[in-house]
């Protein structure tokens, strides 16, 4: 639940949102002098990616990032997850707290929402409108309210001036990465902002999110497995999304559940993404752990938020089902020329280069080439990667960004790896696959 005490404005505007990436660059830019003193104090030569990546910059980033809320702070949870192909992972590191809970707005702030949305005239005491907020997220936050029809139900109010600020929060952010040093001066992230940049809009579009969300209980109409909310179309709008309210307690108190229970409700998330892939061609990007829950009663998985939902190109779906294929058979050639098709770069033939990337992605997809059950409890499979990253960084080659598509499908892919290994489960990923790569 949303902390009442974090209640603080969402600067709406051009002009305010560029006063707080000043305020942020600035704060970092006295923080790294700070730092710079007391190391040279200290008789240490300090080295400028150690005094940006310091715990105080780490707090001043989240901090002004969560205030700003919008697609500033929603950037920053995109590149957070990108599994270790385009950030150093110090920097990763610090955006990663940005999943945490949002500020709340203030009531007044609320109000005008509200009243944006549904005219002056709308009466909250009518739907039982309960002020304090469930949770407070990049884009918006929920509120708990009694459907006309009698049933419990939430509305998701976006925050002011989310979608007139989308250009100018990623135009700002990615020049506060670039002016930090962290990222290579030759790697060109600007066809992934591009990307960013409609997808950020696509999401705050509510309309389009309830969409998604029937589209989504349609599909899994049948499978008692999961269940999701039924989108309120009377009470709908392209700013607020109403909902009926599923009681469900946070996906990760499965933990204190038995083995066979996690490892069931882990294999069906699993199960769900491939489908989502390889049948629907559309998927639910974002891996946040708070949109999906568990209701204990009877087991169902609940499903929530498809704002981050993505429709994948067919020739990415082959060719992705191609490459996973390669990486099975351990092929190394049929790897490589899938790799390429999906958009990655892999260098010369024969290149050391091209090789260590061919050790990446078997390594990725480990889980796949696992026979039997994967312990993902037990995994160091993340560190190795991450080591085995380290030794690519000195090429060239790999300062391209990678293809937008993979970006997006490994951002949801790594975070159900996280989702897996706290909750110590095991999955037979290769047989889940296994229908997918005879479709490949």
């Amino acid at each position: 639940m949303a902390d009442k005490n974090k209640d603080r404005p969402v600067p709406a505007g051009r002009l305010r949102r560029l006063a707080g990436m000043a305020r942020l660059a600035g704060g970092v830019a006295g923080g790294m002098l700070a730092e710079g003193e007391r190391q040279l104090r200290a008789g240490k030569r300090p080295k400028v990616r150690d005094l940006l990546l310091t715990p105080g910059n780490a707090r001043r980033v989240t901090r002004e990032l969560s205030r700003m809320r919008g697609a500033a702070m929603k950037l920053g949870q995109i590149l957070s997850m990108d599994t270790g192909e385009l950030l150093p992972k110090e920097l990763a590191e610090i955006l990663a707290r940005l999943r945490a809970d949002a500020d709340a707005m203030p009531r007044r702030q609320l109000e005008l929402a509200l009243q944006g949305a549904y005219g002056k005239r709308w009466d909250p005491a009518l739907y039982d409108f309960q002020w304090q907020p469930l949770a407070a997220a990049s884009i918006g936050q929920v509120h708990r309210i009694r459907a006309p029809d009698g049933r419990a139900a939430v509305l998701k109010v976006q925050y002011p001036g989310v979608a007139d600020s989308i250009d100018s929060d990623v135009d700002n952010i990615a020049s506060l990465l670039r002016m930090s040093g962290l990222l290579p001066r030759q790697l060109d992230i600007e066809p992934l902002l591009v990307d960013v940049r409609v997808q950020l809009r696509e999401e705050a579009d509510y309309l389009r999110e309830a969409k998604f969300l029937q589209r989504f209980r349609d599909a899994l109409a049948e499978d008692a497995r999961f269940v999701l909310p039924e989108v309120l179309p009377e009470l709908t709008r392209r700013t607020v999304l109403a909902m009926t309210y599923i009681e469900c307690e946070p996906i990760e108190n499965l933990a204190l559940q038995p083995a066979a229970e996690r490892d069931r409700v882990m294999t069906a998330l699993l199960e769900l993404l491939l489908t989502e892939l390889f049948t629907l061609r559309l998927v639910q990007t974002d891996p946040n752990f708070a949109n999906y829950r568990y209701r204990v009663e009877d087991g169902a998985i609940v499903l929530l938020d498809f704002g981050a939902t993505r429709r994948f190109r067919a020739g990415f779906v082959r060719d992705y089902g191609k490459l996973a294929a390669a990486a099975i058979a351990e092929d190394r050639d049929a790897l490589a020329c899938a790799a390429e098709r999906v958009g990655y770069a892999m260098g010369e033939q024969d290149s050391h280069y091209r090789e260590l990337v061919l050790d990446m992605l078997l390594l990725a997809l480990e889980p796949l080439r696992h026979p039997g059950l994967y312990d993902f409890g037990r995994s160091d499979m993340p560190a190795r990667l991450m080591e085995l990253g380290q030794s690519v960084t000195g090429f060239r080659d790999f300062w391209q960004a990678p293809p937008t598509d993979a970006i997006y499908f490994h951002r949801k892919l790594g975070g159900l790896f996280m989702l897996a290994s706290r909750l110590q489960a095991r999955v037979d990923v290769g047989a889940l696959m296994a229908p997918h790569i005879t479709r490949a």
